[in-house]
C-alpha cells in the first residue's frame, strides 16, 4: 500500500503535464503478463462480495505491478539508470523483486524502525537498503537528494504514470467477472486511479475506501488540502498525509464515491476474513471489504490489496476481537450466490389419463431438475 507519511512540494514527483490513459493500462498488461500471472478471484459467501486476492501476489502486495511496469517502461525508453525509492514496506519489496527479475540496480531508503521482516525481504532480492531518519518523510527527502546527486531515477510509490498504469492491470483481470461496482483502498491513490481507468470505460462504478483519521484523498477532492497528523491505525499502509497530485486529479474525475471506514469495523472485518474465509490480509488489505457493507450493488468486488501483516499483530487481533455472528443468509435467485437446484414447473397442457388405475402402483416419475446459471 502507499507508504506512511506526507509529500512536500520539494519531494513530490514532477507530474506537470503527465497523463495516464486506458491505453497505458493495456500496454502495462502486455508487459506484465510475462512475469506476473493473474491473481485469483474468491467469492466470500458470508460477505456477499467477490474478492480480488492481491495478498497472493508476488511479495504479498499489488505494489509489484506498478514497480515492474515502471522498470520495463523505462527500459523501453532507454532509461537504464539505477532506481531509488523511499518506502517502509510493500513498495520497497515490489521494487526489489522487479529489479532482481530484470537484472537492474535498485536502492530503497527505509526509515529506522521499519519492520525487520520487510527490510530482510528487500535485502533478500538483492536491493540496496539505506536506512535514514525516523519517519517516512525524512527517508523520502533523503531518497530525492540521492537521486539528484547521483542521477538515479526516483520512483514514487503512487504519483507516477507508469506505476498507476501497472496498478490498473488489476481492473483488467477483474473485468471478465462483470461486477457492477469495484471497491479499492486509497492511500496515495495509485491503486484507485489505475483501477478506475480500467473499469470506468466499461460502465463499472468504482468506490474508494479510506480509514477514519487518514482520509486525505477524500478531503483533497473536496478542496481541503490541510496537512493533518494521522493517528495510529491498523491500516498503516494507507497512512498518507498528502495524496499524489496526479492521482488526486484522476480520483476526482473517475471515482463515484469514497467511504470512510471506522477502526472497529476494519478490525472486525480482518478477523472475520481470517476465521470465516481463511484469508490473511493486512489492515489496508481488508479496508475495501470493510467498506463493502455500505456500498450498494448486486455484484460487488473488493480488492484485498496485501497480506503482509505482522504475526504478532494478527495474533493479538485474533485474541481480542470477537466478531458478531453473521446473519442467516437469505435465499435469492440472482445475488451472486452459487447455483442451486429447483424443480421444473409442471406442464399445464398435460392431459389427464382416462384409464383406470392399476392395482399395482406405478413408479412416480422423477421431476426434471433445472440448474440456474450464476450471474457471474
Amino acid at each position: 500500500m502507499p507508504e506512511t507519511g506526507s509529500a512536500s512540494s520539494t519531494t513530490e514527483s514532477d507530474v506537470s503535464g503527465a497523463t495516464v490513459s486506458v491505453a497505458d493500462v493495456l500496454a502495462a498488461q502486455a508487459r506484465l503478463r510475462r512475469y506476473l500471472p493473474p491473481t485469483p478471484m474468491h467469492y466470500a459467501e458470508r460477505f456477499g462480495v467477490w474478492l480480488k486476492l492481491e495478498n497472493l501476489q508476488r511479495t504479498g502486495s499489488y505494489k509489484v505491478r506498478g514497480a515492474l511496469n515502471a522498470l520495463l517502461a523505462g527500459r523501453e525508453r532507454g532509461d537504464d539508470r539505477p532506481v531509488i525509492a523511499a518506502s517502509a514496506g510493500n513498495h520497497a519489496q515490489g521494487l526489489a523483486w522487479a529489479a532482481y527479475r530484470l537484472g537492474m540496480q535498485a536502492i530503497t531508503v527505509m526509515p529506522h524502525g521499519a519492520p525487520a521482516t520487510k527490510i530482510a525481504g528487500v535485502a533478500h532480492w538483492g536491493a540496496t537498503v539505506r536506512q535514514h531518519g525516523s519517519s517516512f518523510d525524512e527517508a523520502l527527502a533523503f531518497a530525492v537528494e540521492l537521486a539528484e546527486h547521483n542521477d538515479y531515477r526516483f520512483l514514487s510509490a503512487f504519483d507516477e504514470p507508469d506505476v498507476i498504469a501497472g496498478q490498473g492491470t488489476i481492473g483488467i483481470e477483474i473485468s471478465p467477472h462483470s461486477p457492477d461496482v469495484v471497491i479499492v483502498p486509497i492511500g496515495g491513490g495509485g491503486l484507485a486511479s489505475g483501477v478506475a481507468l480500467a473499469m470506468k470505460s466499461q460502465g463499472v462504478r468504482v468506490v474508494g475506501a479510506q480509514i477514519e483519521g487518514s482520509d486525505s484523498m477524500a478531503r483533497a477532492i473536496n478542496g481541503d488540502l490541510t496537512v493533518r497528523d494521522i493517528p495510529g491505525t491498523l491500516a498503516d499502509g494507507v497512512k498518507v498525509k498528502v495524496p499524489g497530485m496526479l492521482t488526486r486529479q484522476l480520483c476526482a474525475r473517475l471515482l463515484d464515491d469514497i467511504v470512510i471506514v471506522r477502526e472497529a469495523e476494519l478490525r472486525e472485518t480482518l478477523v472475520r476474513l481470517a476465521l470465516e474465509e481463511h484469508i490473511i490480509a493486512e489492515g489496508a488489505g481488508a479496508l475495501a471489504l470493510a467498506a463493502g457493507r455500505r456500498v450498494s450493488g448486486k455484484h460487488k468486488c473488493a480488492v484485498v490489496s496485501g497480506g503482509n501483516i505482522d504475526a504478532t499483530v494478527l495474533a493479538q487481533l485474533l485474541s481480542e476481537v470477537r466478531p458478531r455472528p453473521p446473519r442467516k443468509p437469505r435465499r435469492r435467485a440472482s445475488d451472486g450466490e452459487p447455483p442451486r437446484l429447483q424443480s421444473a414447473p409442471r406442464d399445464r397442457n398435460r392431459t389427464k389419463s382416462k384409464t383406470k388405475p392399476s392395482s399395482v402402483a406405478a413408479p412416480v416419475p422423477t421431476p426434471d431438475i433445472a440448474v440456474e446459471e450464476s450471474t457471474w
